[in-house]
């Protein structure tokens, strides 16, 4: 297999994941929608590399500007050595007090990215977001999640204790392109499903309040004419939605 074998598999898996999760991801939209009318946030979290979807969808040209990103930095891929950020996600307490110090409040809403599911600091955010009447949205790897076992110490993974669970369809493992003579596979997908996942989930999130008389709050390119003066608007009437400012 080459690499256009990989856009292949990458362009199936997202229209598979999409066509049999829509009312899923629907669900997930109208959530989005729902806590931004309420004028609740929504939060959006995710450690090293399942962190790229939070950068994805926060202060992003026709995104929604009240989406919130929980970075952590010791858990970013600037942090060095990188190695450390697999052994602090395992450690618990940190989900909780990420949690906490990030203005989450009952009736707000909180996505977690997480491909696998096991590890102990998103287990622990969607738990106490829970606890806390946070309403919680994961993105996983269903197949991946089943096949190893939970390193939180209530022995759950991140499906056993969201609210909403969208599947990403990628394989145990992640990546999914198979070379002869290597015997690891290479090219994973989880980072390029997630994105249209989410910016799908964000375009229905949209759709659903203009239907609801209300003027979503979607930025603009600050270069374009006219985008510095929009954006500036919308900064204006969620600042108290908005934290990464």
């Amino acid at each position: 297999m080459r690499g256009g074998d990989y856009i292949n598999i990458v362009t199936a898996m997202t229209a598979r994941a999409y066509d049999e999760q829509r009312d899923v991801l629907r669900e997930a939209a109208f959530s989005i929608a729902d806590a931004i009318e309420r004028k609740h946030n929504v939060f959006v979290f995710g450690c090293s590399h399942a962190g790229i979807i939070a950068e994805e969808v926060f202060y992003r040209t026709g995104g929604l500007a009240v989406i919130n990103p929980i970075f952590f930095p010791a858990m970013m891929l600037n942090t060095r050595p990188i190695t450390m950020t697999s052994s602090l996600e395992r450690v618990p307490g940190i989900g909780k007090t990420i949690l906490e110090k990030n203005h989450v409040q009952r009736g707000d809403l909180l996505i977690i990215h997480s491909v696998a599911g096991r590890t102990t600091v998103p287990v622990e955010m969607a738990v106490t977001a829970r606890e806390k009447g946070v309403k919680t949205v994961c993105i996983t790897n269903l197949a991946y999640s089943n096949a190893v076992s939970s390193r939180h110490p209530s022995g759950k993974r991140l499906f056993e204790v969201c609210d909403i669970v969208i599947d990403n369809k990628g394989d145990v493992g992640d990546a999914a392109v198979q070379v002869d003579g290597l015997p690891e596979k290479i090219g994973p997908t989880s980072t390029v499903v997630g994105a249209a996942l989410i910016n799908a989930i964000v375009i229905d999130a949209v759709n659903r309040m203009i239907d609801d008389g209300v003027v979503p709050p979607v930025l603009m390119s600050a270069n374009l004419d006219g985008g510095d003066e929009h954006n500036a608007r919308i900064f204006e009437e969620y600042k108290e939605n908005i934290f990464y400012m």
